[in-house]
């Protein structure tokens, strides 16, 4: 038990510098954290899952694939956000509310409904199958949300860029 919660205590440790590090190397070339987020986290923070999918799916378990990064996903949304905020709210030092400062939060939560409708499609279209074309599809959709997300933060505010 002990070697489990040490490397809990680990992960956590390292998820802190990580994000302070990132923030410092945005903020020196200038990135917003929102993009930093979505970009430089959000793939840190997923190469576990890829290599875990790419073990599995060559190992002919393409379900276990698929499944292994929509569970991360789930499991992300549903405990990984409101367990910190459950936990600040338990030992308040200030209000008993997290305040949600994103912008666009509807947005957000939109696009991210319609990119689960998107690949539901592109993936019934390939015969729920991973192809390459799959592949490429899903890519073209990242680099369109991310296109989507800095041109959003520019507008939000212009000075960054």
């Amino acid at each position: 038990y002990a070697s489990f919660f040490l490397s809990i205590v680990w992960i956590a440790l390292f998820s802190l510098a990580m994000v302070d590090w990132v923030e410092i190397v945005g903020n020196t070339i200038g990135i917003p954290s929102v993009v930093m987020g979505y970009t430089v986290l959000a793939a840190g923070t997923s190469v576990p899952d890829l290599l875990s999918s790419v073990i599995v799916a060559r190992m002919g378990e393409g379900d276990m694939a698929v499944s292994s990064s929509i569970g991360s996903n789930i499991f992300d949304i549903l405990v990984g956000l409101p367990l910190p905020w459950l936990i600040f709210t338990l030992w308040p030092t200030t209000p008993d509310v997290v305040m949600i400062q994103a912008k666009g939060i509807w947005q957000s939560i939109f696009i991210l409904v319609g990119m689960l409708f998107a690949i539901i499609a592109l993936v019934h279209c390939q015969g729920w199958k991973m192809t390459r074309t799959l592949g490429g599809l899903m890519f073209l959709l990242y680099f369109a949300f991310l296109v989507q997300a800095i041109l959003t933060e520019y507008y939000r505010n212009p000075c960054f860029g």
